[in-house]
This record gives structure tokens, sequence and C-alpha cells, in this order.
């Protein structure tokens, strides 16, 4: 049986970049769109630029209710997760989406002098506030 996480485990999975997030959003059909995206954390929010006009910003846009689930691991003995359900929107405003770009690379290491000055063309951000949280953590070690 699993244990669950912290709200401290949980923060520092999600800053240790697992992986890919796996954003699933509501088709027009009512089928669930799941993708992967890379991701970083902006206090509990969860950010993922994005290229605006695709099937998952429409989604968010019909309905923004969404779930993003990370995992990492290899075998049952070290399986760790998250699935965050929560309200997502979509970032376009110029001053919000530069603010947003301008974290996501100081999130990957990017040295300030090279951050961007101005949102990338036809980028969007997803921005998810999480509603509720679930964890699982197979491993022996924690």
């Amino acid at each position: 049986m699993p244990r669950k996480m912290n709200d401290e485990q949980i923060e520092e999975f999600l800053d240790s970049r697992p992986g890919w997030a796996a954003l699933s959003t509501i088709d027009e059909d009512g089928f669930p769109h799941t993708v992967p995206l890379g991701y970083f954390r902006l206090g509990r929010d969860i950010v993922m630029g994005v290229r605006d006009g695709t099937r998952k910003i429409a989604n968010v846009e019909s309905n923004p209710n969404v779930s993003i689930m990370l995992e990492d691991g290899s075998s049952m003995a070290d399986i760790r997760g998250v699935m965050i359900q929560g309200h997502a929107r979509i970032v376009r405003e110029r001053g919000e989406a530069l603010e947003l770009a301008r974290e996501g690379a100081r999130r990957r290491g990017v040295p300030e002098s090279e951050w961007p000055t101005e949102p990338r063309p036809g980028a969007a951000y997803i921005r998810t506030t999480p509603v509720r949280t679930l964890s699982w953590d197979y491993s022996s070690s924690s």
C-alpha cells in the first residue's frame, strides 16, 4: 500500500522536476485529452508554456477543470507520484506572459542576462490552481 506524501514532500517532488507533466483536459466531445508538457511550480500553481491556438487551449477555454499527473520511478518499489486536480486559466496578457516566461527561464537556470524581454510570439501559458492534490509513494526510503 503506498503512503501519501505531505505538503512539503509534494512541493519537493514537484520542484525536483521528475519528468513531463501529463495535462488532461476535456475535449469538445467529452473525452479526456492528455498531453505531456514541461512545467514549473509558482507558489501552489502549476504553470505550463504552450503554443496558443492548440486543442488544449481550446479545451481549457471551454472547461477550466483539468488534471495534471507527474510520476517517477522504475518499479513498484520506488514509484512516486502526484495528481493535481484544479482550475486552469489561459495567460496571454503581455505583462503576465512575460513574467511567466522570465520565471520559467529562471527555473531552468538561464542566466538573468539572457531572460526574455518580450513574450514569445504565439506563446501562451496554462496556469492551474490546485483544488485537490493526491499523492502516492511506494518507496521504502521515505
